[in-house]
C-alpha cells in the first residue's frame, strides 16, 4: 500500500473474497459482516465525499448479503408453525412422566 491510501479498502475487499469463497453459510455471514464493518472504516477514513459515498453503500450492500446469508440458516416462520403443530421439534416436546407415577 501506498503512502496515504486507505487500508481498509483492501481489507474490505479481502473479506468480500473470503466471504464468496466460505464453505459453509456461518463462515459466508461473518465474512460479510466483516467486510461491512471494514467499508465502514475506511468511509469514516474517507475525505473526498464521493468515495466516502460509495464506501458507505458498499458496507450496505455487504450487511444486505450477511441477512441474506443468515436468512439461509434459520427456518422460515411457516416451517416453525408447523413443526410446533407436529409436536415440536424432533419429538423433544412431549411430556416426560413423573418418577412416582
Amino acid at each position: 500500500m501506498g503512502f496515504g491510501r486507505n487500508p481498509h479498502v483492501a481489507k474490505a475487499e479481502a473479506a468480500e473474497a473470503k466471504a464468496q469463497e466460505a464453505t459453509d453459510v456461518a463462515s459466508e455471514t461473518r465474512a460479510h459482516l466483516e467486510a461491512a464493518h471494514l467499508w465502514d472504516r475506511a468511509a469514516a477514513r474517507e475525505k473526498d465525499g464521493k468515495r466516502r459515498a460509495e464506501y458507505e453503500a458498499n458496507a450496505e450492500v455487504a450487511r444486505e448479503r450477511s441477512v441474506a446469508a443468515a436468512q439461509k440458516l434459520a427456518p422460515s416462520p411457516a416451517d416453525l408453525k408447523a413443526q410446533l403443530q407436529s409436536g415440536g421439534a424432533g419429538g423433544r416436546s412431549r411430556q416426560l412422566k413423573r418418577v412416582g407415577d
